[in-house]
């Protein structure tokens, strides 16, 4: 299959998909956009020119054009992904996806092995960039002279969207609420002081979290969330290594916790059979009072942190951050999710992944080059040395 007879079939025309479908579209790819409202795809195309065509979103037709080697892209709600990816393993094809990797999904690796095909998710910002920052974070600490796994470990990533001009609600919604509203239904698993909990109300475990940006130290609100053990191994965070924390989660904005705390009450009181009859309504009227709206932007914070004691004395600490801001041609949240998916779209045309399941590659060069193209496309990461800035105080 030569590069130039392949196609890349782009799902999904929502506003997260827009800005990583203009990148690819400019680079002159093959690009076919699936939607059902085909005004959304002639608006997320608006002024382009190149190899790209529009289609009506049809299972049959998309299957008949997908040809061995092609790339597919799901930007479609994480439910539709199995179904996707499976079509894929029928026609020989490889798959992209920003989702978190399911049980489901997982169970097709070796299939997509043997037919040589990549399945590549978790490559949009939560999951995605953080998985980047991450493994740049524990390959730094491997390679320098304090590395021990005796050391004592702390390390905490949190990522989260809210509006760029503060409010009394502290939060806008893009699209339905109903989906933050379940999230925070979810239990959480950690590492905490050591040892390994479950937190069931995600609220309980909110905790004031001081974050270095380019501007300077900023206090946000943040809380656990899913299970954030197992990304250990993926990290390259062995068993042997001493965790005192290893937390995954949200960021909110200072307040956070006293504006939703009827919110919170409500959602503690909704039994999980109940969930879409009792929280819809709920969602209605948050979407009605607190939906961004024309001319809003919206602000994403990432950051992820790793902190190394020996001895109660603190011998390796740094951060990684992003401080994004929308603008009126994308919101930062559509700029940083899907211009990372449109990155694992190339290395996939391209050849440069391994065949298989997988998430966010753990290769340092290929993370740097990746984000070196964030960074150009208007989201840079800043990067925080804890212990030269202690020393360059205490010379002060």
């Amino acid at each position: 299959m030569s590069a130039e007879s392949k196609k890349i079939h782009w799902l999904g025309a929502g506003l997260a998909s827009v800005p990583g479908i203009r990148r690819l579209i400019a680079k002159d790819y093959e690009f076919h956009l699936w939607e059902q409202d085909l005004n959304k795809a002639k608006a997320a195309t608006k002024g382009l020119s190149g190899n790209f065509a529009l289609h009506q979103a049809d299972t049959r037709a998309m299957a008949e054009m997908i040809a061995p080697g092609d790339i597919v892209v799901s930007m479609l709600p994480a439910s539709m992904h199995l179904a996707i990816a499976k079509l894929c393993l029928e026609k020989n094809a490889n798959f992209v996806s920003s989702s978190y990797i399911s049980p489901e999904m997982a169970a097709l690796d070796d299939e997509a092995k043997k037919k040589g095909l990549v399945f590549i998710n978790e490559v949009g910002l939560d999951p995605g960039i953080d998985h980047l920052l991450s493994h740049l974070l524990v390959e730094e600490y491997k390679a320098s002279p304090q590395f021990d796994p005796a050391n004592e470990h702390d390390y905490q990533s949190y990522c989260g969207g809210f509006p760029a001009i503060a409010n009394d609600f502290t939060y806008k919604f893009s699209w339905s609420p109903l989906g933050v509203l379940k999230a925070l239904k979810n239990p959480a698993k950690a590492i905490v002081d050591g040892k390994v909990v479950d937190i069931a109300k995600p609220w309980e475990a909110v905790k004031d979290y001081d974050v270095a940006l380019e501007d300077g130290m900023e206090t946000f609100q943040s809380y656990p969330n899913r299970n954030s053990v197992v990304f250990m191994p993926h990290y390259g965070i062995s068993e042997d290594w001493n965790m005192k924390r290893f937390v995954r989660g949200t960021l909110r904005l200072a307040g956070w916790t006293e504006a939703w705390k009827d919110i919170f009450n409500t959602i503690e009181m909704t039994p999980s059979d109940m969930v879409d009859a009792e929280l819809g309504p709920l969602s209605d009227k948050l979407w009605a009072d607190h939906r961004y709206e024309e001319g809003e932007f919206d602000r994403v914070v990432l950051t992820v942190e790793l902190k190394v004691m020996r001895n109660g004395i603190t011998i390796w600490h740094k951060a990684k951050s992003i401080d994004s801001l929308g603008t009126r041609h994308a919101s930062a949240m559509a700029r940083l999710v899907s211009n990372t998916v449109s990155l694992a779209t190339e290395a996939a045309y391209k050849g440069q992944l391994k065949p298989g399941v997988q998430a966010a590659p753990a290769n340092p060069s290929v993370i740097r080059e990746w984000l070196e193209t964030i960074a150009e496309l208007g989201d840079a990461v800043h990067h925080t040395d804890y212990c030269v800035q202690s020393r360059i105080i205490a010379a002060e």
